[in-house]
């Protein structure tokens, strides 16, 4: 069973550990909407992930049977180093899904949220596919799949307590490792902080290629992006920027233009376009975050759908192997359909009620055909 599955109880141990630093301390880290979206792709992601893993996988795997170099041995030292490359490997990747539009494109899902807490961090792409290129040298090294899933996990893992803004400072810790305060600079939008600190377990990469730079006191992050996503929608976060490049691409009349939409420098448009189709940027010097205001009512219904959606992306997870494909396919698009409406209803758009009853009809068939079969 995955690492991730297993660690996910103690995802929600820690939210719930934050959400009760966030009462005793009377901070603001956290607004319903927002964490219930950022969750929301959550589980859209492990849902795509279930899906879409399997290719890249498989390549890994072709790669490492037909091409490596070596037979590396399962000893602590080779487990030591391998870690130590995947994360030298993941800043690379990283700093492209930063700086590199395609990669962008898939990245930015992470980074669309306007607040910063433990649940940004669950906020993961599900289009991420071009990734496992960066990862092939270990292949060709001889680190057999097994233990780079468990590697990548458990770099995930850790990656996962440094979305808080309740721990300061780490003394010494800030020059060796990710931390909550240095990851902070990551997800801010001020001129300052972009493009910094892409390192996922150690910093030091950061600090060597010249990405680092430290939280100031003078200067609080305003965390998002400069292009705001303005909804809650788990759909429209994944595919907002593809959105963009497809129709910059389309539009331009030069080729090679229509090209570097998608690897040119992220933020670069043709000048064509950039004239015709202006876009707007947020104005950091009167940044409002994103919001629309609900009823407590609204709020606790938003709430119970998520933990149903969660529940049954859980049993999916736990299940899939033993499912046929038609049954994994048909969960998945009842998630994607669920966590989209729980979005709709956030935003108050009047279709959401009627689709809302369709759903609770959906499942409720589909539970009928689970028992009954």
């Amino acid at each position: 069973m995955s690492i991730i599955l297993y660690a996910i109880p103690g995802f929600f141990f820690l939210i719930a550990a934050e959400l009760i630093a966030e009462r005793v301390k009377k901070t603001n880290y956290y607004r319903i909407n927002d964490a219930i979206t950022s969750l929301s792709i959550g589980v859209m992601s492990r849902v795509m992930g279930i899906l879409k893993n399997l290719v890249p996988l498989t390549f890994y795997v072709l790669i490492f049977e037909h091409l490596a170099l070596f037979a590396l041995p399962h000893t602590w030292l080779t487990w030591v180093v391998v870690f130590i490359a995947y994360d030298f490997i993941y800043y690379w990747n990283h700093r492209f899904g930063h700086e590199v539009s395609l990669f962008w494109a898939a990245h930015v899902v992470h980074h669309s949220s306007e607040d910063y807490n433990l649940t940004t961090a669950l906020r993961q792409s599900s289009g991420s596919f071009f990734n496992f290129i960066f990862f092939i040298p270990l292949a060709i090294l001889g680190v057999d799949p097994l233990m780079f899933i468990a590697v990548a996990s458990i770099n995930l893992v850790y990656q996962f307590w440094v979305h808080t803004q309740h721990i300061k400072r780490l003394g010494v810790l800030e020059w060796i490792l990710v931390t909550p305060s240095n990851h902070r600079v990551h997800h801010a939008q001020n001129q300052r902080y972009l493009d910094c600190n892409y390192g996922g377990v150690f910093i030091i990469w950061d600090r060597l290629f010249g990405s680092y730079q430290d939280e100031l006191d003078s200067e609080k992050p305003i965390y998002g992006v400069r292009k705001a996503l303005n909804s809650w929608n788990p759909f429209f976060a994944n595919i907002q920027v593809y959105k963009q490049l497809m129709h910059d691409s389309w539009h331009t009349q030069k080729w090679a233009d229509k090209l570097n939409v998608w690897f040119g420098r992220t933020g670069w448009r043709p000048a064509d376009v950039d004239a015709k189709y202006s876009l707007s940027k947020t104005d950091l010097a009167s940044f409002t975050p994103f919001d629309i205001a609900i009823s407590t009512r609204r709020k606790f219904y938003c709430i119970a759908q998520y933990i149903l959606t969660a529940t049954i992306a859980v049993f999916l997870m736990i299940n899939a192997g033993q499912m046929a494909l038609a049954w994994q396919l048909s969960i998945a698009g009842f998630l994607i359909f669920a966590s989209v409406n729980i979005a709709w209803l956030m935003e108050k758009r009047p279709i959401a009620n009627y689709l809302e009853i369709f759903k609770l009809l959906i499942l409720f068939i589909g539970l009928f055909l689970v028992l009954t079969n």
